[in-house]
């Protein structure tokens, strides 16, 4: 096969420490290839360089054997390269259509015309997203789906996937695959980052592996399996598979913290109920459209329940209805949300002022003087103690890998010492080393008394964390089971039928 893309000795500075440090990089036509590593490890800097989102300091890249110069997004496009970034960078205010041709309009355009191309071409895709509806209303899984119809349109010749199936079902994920393979036999070459390593084994030609911003090993998918990946990602041996282990012991329950009757709201959440109690982890599995990141969003004010018949909510059996977020942190309960850039934190203030600003919205009077030593002094605490990896002390969120900014959207939520703790997909495009990080952390708040409730659309992931398991369908818990005898089997029928 032909190269069509080469990146010789790529280096990129921030600062005097090196996100990407003299990597080599060949892609080729018609080949799927899959870039791995952990959080941190220079995947998303590599390829926003092919993209002309960011500039090395130094190195060459060549485009079909001719150097190139790639200064903006735009003209990565008019080369022939296109991307779907990690974090949707769709227009909230706009359409679905209007995003889709964003950039590429005709001189005259006519609303309708516009609207029903974009419905043929989604359709030809398999996405179901409806071209008239505003970006802002649409959940991530759609989010995404929009991202990558948007990249077909371009026709590109390299087409760049950072975590791109993080938000997809399972039969969006296949279809997503199936989209891959249409890619690749039209000669179109596919550079897939991933953090789902049974993905990248399943669907790429060659892979590439990254750590700290070095190149470690390039080689055909067949030659590699899981082990062989985790150990030139981390540089060892994990002694212990991630999600293998079957849970023995379920931690018991204590005070009863959350109590949920008869919920409706958002016109997704239809006559729920369930408890949350003290010292255990919860699981909540179900599908996209379930109603279980709704349902704690009630709880934590981020969404209204409706006005009537809208059921009642309990927090230390205290009847409770919060409008806003604001009483709810004050009253010990935390959310950490599902779309960490959208909701989770401030992208161009520090990891600190992102911390500190949790602990000050705990805080039930306001402050007009505020103390940077304190800041740093918090800051610091929680970058030590989750291991939140930065190129530099004082970088803004925006600038850390997604492992790392989910750990600054946790610590801005643990800083308030709550007594309920709310993940909502946690794990979400965070690396194999991180997810064992905030897996521990997620045990060590119920070992500690906490009532935690973790949400997941990963059977493995909600099966190992969890003292009990609720499964929801169709806007409410339809079934409980315990951890010790539950398997994905009997968690999938009951999310199903």
């Amino acid at each position: 096969m032909k190269t069509i893309l080469e990146m010789r000795g790529i280096t990129k500075l921030y600062g005097k420490a090196a996100a990407v440090d003299g990597v080599n990089f060949d892609l080729m036509e018609g080949e799927v290839h899959a870039v791995l590593g952990e959080n941190g490890a220079g995947k998303s800097t590599l390829t926003k360089m092919m993209a002309g989102v960011v500039h090395p300091n130094s190195g060459e890249i060549l485009f079909e054997d001719a150097p190139i110069q790639i200064k903006s997004p735009a003209e990565a496009v008019r080369i022939g390269i296109a991307m779907v970034f990690q974090e949707t960078s769709l227009v909230p205010s706009m359409t679905v259509a209007q995003n889709l041709f964003l950039g590429n309009e005709k001189f005259f355009n006519r609303i309708r015309g516009v609207n029903i191309t974009a419905q043929q071409f989604m359709q030809s895709l398999s996405f179901d997203v409806d071209p008239t509806q505003m970006v802002s209303s649409l959940g991530a899984a759609k989010k995404q789906m929009v991202e990558i119809a948007r990249a077909m349109l371009l026709d590109a010749r390299v087409v760049v996937f950072d975590e791109p199936t993080a938000t997809l079902t399972p039969e969006e994920k296949r279809h997503f695959f199936d989209l891959v393979k249409t890619l690749k036999s039209h000669g179109v070459a596919v550079i897939f980052i991933s953090h789902a390593l049974e993905e990248a084994l399943e669907i790429s030609d060659r892979i590439t592996i990254l750590r700290d911003g070095k190149h470690v090993v390039t080689d055909k998918t067949e030659n590699f399996n899981r082990d062989r990946i985790i150990q030139a990602m981390v540089g060892r041996e994990l002694t212990e598979e991630l999600y293998n282990a079957k849970k023995t012991v379920a931690r018991p329950a204590g005070e009863r913290i959350l109590s949920i009757q008869n919920l409706r709201a958002a016109g997704v959440v239809k006559n729920n109920s369930l408890s949350v109690f003290k010292g255990q982890v919860t699981g909540i599995f179900g599908l996209v459209g379930s109603g279980r990141t709704e349902t704690f969003k009630v709880v934590s004010g981020a969404i209204k329940r409706n006005y009537r018949n809208g059921g009642e909510v309990f927090l230390h059996g205290k009847a409770v209805r919060y409008l806003v977020p604001a009483p709810s942190v004050q009253d010990g309960v935390a959310y950490i949300t599902e779309d960490r850039k959208v909701e989770g934190f401030f992208e161009t203030m520090s990891i600190k002022a992102n911390i500190f600003l949790g602990l000050l919205t705990k805080g039930k009077s306001a402050r007009f003087w505020l103390k940077k030593s304190e800041m740093d002094q918090v800051g610091d605490q929680w970058v030590k103690s989750l291991q939140v990896r930065a190129v530099t002390q004082n970088a803004e969120v925006i600038e850390l890998s997604g492992g790392n900014q989910q750990k600054v959207v946790i610590a801005k939520s643990l800083v308030q010492d709550p007594d309920l703790v709310i993940f909502d997909e946690p794990t979400r495009g965070v690396d194999v080393g991180a997810i064992a990080e905030i897996h521990e952390i997620i045990n060590r708040l119920a070992d500690e008394g906490k009532a935690v409730v973790v949400i997941s659309s990963y059977l493995p992931e909600v099966m190992q964390l969890s003292d009990r398991l609720l499964v929801a369908r169709q806007g409410k818990v339809v079934e409980e089971f315990s951890p010790l005898d539950a398997t994905e089997e009997k968690l999938m029928y009951a999310a199903v039928h």
